[in-house]
């Protein structure tokens, strides 16, 4: 069975999750998105959803700006677009930002060429794949995306080297934009979701893998309806708040240059003013 073959068996669940997601979060259809990591299954969910100003991007040089029309195409690196600050109002990805060499890298770049806020679809690190990656059950490096792209292609930013498949944390995100944009609070959304991992079908030994997950899956199902965060789907949104209205009370904006400062007089009531050192 080849690896299309085998990620169609799954495919309906991950899409089914991603179409729902972008509806859900970005309810407007008449806004700008930017997909990071973006392909053919992208192009599908935003034309059926009714996107009309979507750019697909990649760093995939085999894709072709045809295959994406009426969407526009562009070649880029996640890792450092070549965006201005602030040039569309939603990016997007979908399981793409373990492919990165600097996942949280790719993570700053959306927020900061978005206007309006991030949406990411990936893996959980949570204690169920753990599990799974412990016995062999779904990848730690994803090497079975390499060998059926030629040996080639889809690994770490799109090499031959399989990537290390990066999974996150609500609480991961949450430090990540918080220190890039330590400015004011965020507003976090998170859904959660399940696929079964396909990969086991394609290995010659596999099968002990494949009953291992038919085992699971009953009791998996059980255990996701009352703890959602073991899922192994997930999404997050990250809302972009808007300066200077949202800042810290220890910021201010000075309108005049344009930059957010620090706010003494905030600083004058809430510490002892500092004293001289003696010499």
């Amino acid at each position: 069975m080849g690896f299309n073959k085998a990620k169609e068996l799954t495919m309906n669940e991950r899409e089914i999750f991603y179409h729902n997601g972008v509806r859900d979060l970005i309810e407007d259809k008449n806004v700008s998105i930017l997909v990071c990591g973006g392909g053919t299954s992208d192009k599908h969910i935003f034309e059926k959803l009714g996107f009309q100003d979507v750019t697909i991007s990649n760093l995939d040089t085999r894709m072709t700006e045809n295959e994406y029309a009426p969407f526009r195409w562009k070649h880029e690196n996640a890792e450092s677009l070549s965006f201005n600050a602030e040039s569309f109002d939603y990016v997007v990805t979908n399981a793409a930002i373990h492919h990165a060499s600097s996942p949280h890298k790719v993570l700053t770049e959306m927020y900061r060429v978005a206007r309006k806020g991030i949406l990411a679809f990936e893996s959980r690190d949570s204690v169920i794949m753990r599990f799974l990656e412990r016995y062999g059950a779904t990848q730690t490096y994803e090497h079975a995306a390499v060998y059926y792209n030629d040996c080639k292609y889809g690994g770490m930013n799109n090499t031959e080297i399989p990537n290390y498949i990066y999974r996150w944390t609500n609480r991961e995100i949450e430090k990540t934009i918080q220190s890039y944009a330590p400015y004011c609070k965020h507003k976090f959304v998170y859904r959660y979701g399940t696929a079964f991992p396909c990969t086991p079908e394609l290995e010659v030994k596999g099968q002990l893998k494949k009953n291992l997950i038919k085992f699971m899956r009953p009791v998996f199902i059980v255990f996701v309806t009352v703890f959602p965060k073991q899922k192994n789907l997930f999404a997050f949104y990250v809302e972009k708040p808007i300066i200077p209205n949202s800042l810290f009370p220890w910021l201010i904006f000075d309108a005049k240059e344009g930059k957010i400062r620090f706010n003494k007089e905030w600083g004058d009531r809430k510490y002892k003013r500092p004293t001289k050192r003696c010499t």
